[in-house]
């Protein structure tokens, strides 16, 4: 309990992976991908974000020997998400490993899922009920199976209550459901959950630019993780991992790149620090490092002025010093 109040040190989480794997090289492997992909490495800070992580790339090393590591955090949650999708098939539904992951009923379960998390997330709700549970069309019985299977991604607790209380593993796991959620409604209806008034879009550079717009006005930065995902589920290599789940995709260079000009114009302005850094994070998620790569080419050079940087290279500089582990612990 205390450390999950106060988080893991650098020492503890490398620590933590050596327990947790027994081979050797593995877990060197493992803590050099970590340290390298820094993004990951910070959120690491997170136990059970520890617990995710080693679940997600023991499971690709024993899959695809040799293969690339999860390098972003939208791409480590779906990887998550297909895990457990298999340990279900396979202990649950007494299939095999090489089934597919996705059936109709696991599909509508995490439908109902991820709406759960996107409605109790803009409520600020953590913990849900059993009515709640049935508004978003899941039956209790087998949410009280889902606990079993997801049992880092949904459980039960009923000891401090009468009443079942339901809860995702962590808010982390929860802002990743919804943004799953959203996304998919827009995809294949073109709803904008995100707008006050429910309004069909053609394009989703309106939709990802509300959500980047939403995300900056929220006052105390609840929806910072839900924007990373919901930015990361737009690049096309993770909605091919979500294959079988997400029965269509929105595949857009020119929209990418509209994002990403869109992001780097609201960097430019005058935001805090914690936000500028999110925004970092996400384009990070869009695979867009132009910004920060220009600044460190400034830096390396000698030939950044920084008595008179912009806003967007100061943030660029804040965010270059927290990657380099300077600045971790003071922004998260």
């Amino acid at each position: 309990m205390v450390t999950e109040v106060r988080g893991f040190t650098d020492p503890q989480k490398e620590e933590y992976f050596r327990k947790r794997f027994i081979d050797e090289k593995q877990t060197s492997r493992i803590i050099s991908h970590m340290k390298t992909s820094r993004s990951l490495h910070i959120m690491c800070h997170i136990p059970v974000f520890c617990w995710i992580t080693a679940t997600v790339l023991e499971n690709v090393l024993e899959t695809t020997e040799g293969g690339e590591l999860p390098k972003t955090l939208t791409e480590m949650y779906i990887h998550f998400l297909v895990v457990q999708a298999k340990l279900k098939k396979v202990k649950y539904d007494r299939g095999a490993e090489t089934d597919p992951h996705w059936s109709p009923k696991s599909r509508k379960m995490m439908k109902s899922l991820g709406k759960l998390a996107f409605e109790q997330l803009q409520k600020g709700n953590l913990i849900f009920y059993e009515p709640d549970l049935r508004e978003c069309g899941i039956d209790v019985r087998e949410a009280s199976v889902y606990s079993g299977v997801f049992t880092q991604i949904f459980r039960q607790e009923s000891i401090l209550y009468q009443d079942q209380v339901f809860c995702f593993i962590h808010l982390s796991v929860q802002e990743f459901l919804a943004a799953l959620h959203v996304h998919q409604t827009f995809i294949n209806s073109g709803v904008n959950l995100l707008e006050d008034q429910l309004t069909t879009h053609p394009s989703s550079t309106g939709f990802y630019q509300t959500a980047v717009d939403k995300t900056l006005k929220s006052p105390n930065g609840h929806l910072d993780l839900f924007l990373r995902f919901l930015l990361g589920l737009s690049v096309e290599t993770n909605q091919n991992l979500l294959r079988g789940l997400m029965t269509s995709n929105y595949r857009s260079s020119q929209n990418k790149q509209e994002t990403v000009e869109y992001i780097k114009m609201k960097i430019s302005e005058d935001l805090s620090a914690e936000k500028s850094i999110n925004l970092f994070h996400c384009l990070n998620e869009l695979n867009d490092q132009s910004l920060v790569e220009e600044v460190q080419e400034s830096l390396s050079s000698g030939s950044l002025p920084t008595e008179d940087l912009s806003p967007a290279h100061w943030s660029a500089l804040v965010f270059i010093l927290l990657l380099s582990g300077d600045l971790e612990h003071n922004l998260m």
